[in-house]
């Protein structure tokens, strides 16, 4: 707790805050940025958003106190607020090589070497839209609108709407908070969920006919390619939720997406039920995340990464 009390020391203290989080933000990323960026503004600070990466068109309804930036200028601010940044790499490549300013680093990855000035990491929390709530509970602000909408996305995102192991008792007394304050989730679930393109319908078809299961069903492995994109009018965005599709199979234990981003730079996803750690298997590849979802970066063509995936994930499951 003493870096959540120094946190809302330095909040209440301190002025002119840039606010950011991970390229590619995921909703825990977009809910946190929304969520601590209207702290801020009922605090009376002054608050810039920084992403390096756009937000993705599928958050568009989410409303942030400030318009998101995509250019880093060093020096600007008092206090940089980096959120949901397993390494300070995470952010991008502007503020790692730069930055002059002292970092207040929020997170829950458990591999995050601490690499701010203060660092708040808690494991045990589902999502940092968690965690900033309990900030705001510090500061006495009421989680309401527009935080509100922030946090709840951030936390029906990192829990897969309450399915995931990471769902606690916290996380869904927040919840409950949360709906008592005003937030209904039968007007803003839609806004996160209905958000698929005919491209994407098309791309999931796809990819699940091509899917390939191994050790006899336990592991599951979908890929989706450069041309399967181009060939379904799909983009890299819409090939969110694949891999938690994959794991619906009864029989599969662990679940793995691999996407071509460029020739010779594969994104891969782990997914696992249970007691199996995919955060172990991720970082023998070079990547990190959490037990039961993680992923990283391999080099290499899809065949090359799918054996590493397979081998990688074999062993573990073999053991």
């Amino acid at each position: 707790m003493e870096s959540l009390d120094r946190i809302a020391e330095i909040l209440e203290s301190e002025d002119d805050f840039l606010i950011t989080s991970h390229v590619n933000p995921d909703g825990d990323a977009v809910g946190s940025m929304a969520g601590i960026g209207h702290l801020l503004a009922r605090l009376g600070k002054r608050i810039s958003i920084f992403c390096e990466s756009p937000v993705p068109e599928k958050f568009s309804w989410v409303d942030m106190p400030a318009k998101v930036q995509h250019e880093y200028e060093p020096g600007r601010h008092s206090w940089i607020i980096m959120l949901d940044c397993g390494d300070i790499q995470r952010s991008g490549r502007m503020i790692p090589g730069k930055n002059i300013e002292p970092i207040i680093n929020i997170d829950h990855h458990s591999g995050n070497p601490g690499f701010g000035a203060i660092n708040w990491i808690d494991t045990a929390s589902s999502s940092v839209g968690e965690m900033v709530g309990r900030l705001a509970d510090r500061l006495g602000i009421d989680l309401s609108g527009p935080m509100a909408e922030g946090i709840y996305l951030a936390l029906v995102s990192d829990t897969g709407f309450f399915s995931f192991g990471n769902t606690t008792d916290k996380a869904l007394d927040l919840s409950a908070r949360l709906v008592r304050n005003g937030i209904k989730p039968g007007e803003i679930n839609p806004r996160i969920l209905n958000q698929w393109t005919i491209g994407r319908l098309h791309l999931h078809g796809m990819a699940m006919q091509r899917a390939s299961f191994h050790l006899n069903g336990q592991l599951g492995i979908i890929s989706v390619s450069r041309k399967m994109l181009e060939e379904t009018g799909a983009s890299p965005d819409d090939c969110e939720g694949l891999v938690n599709t994959l794991r619906n199979v009864k029989t599969v234990r662990v679940a793995v997406s691999l996407r071509e981003d460029d020739p010779g730079r594969i994104k891969f996803s782990l997914r696992s039920k249970g007691d199996i750690n995919v955060q172990v298997m991720a970082g023998e590849l070079g990547g990190g995340g959490h037990k039961n979802a993680s992923g990283g970066i391999l080099e290499g063509d899809m065949d090359q990464a799918r054996q590493m995936l397979l081998n990688t994930v074999s062993s573990h499951l073999a053991s």
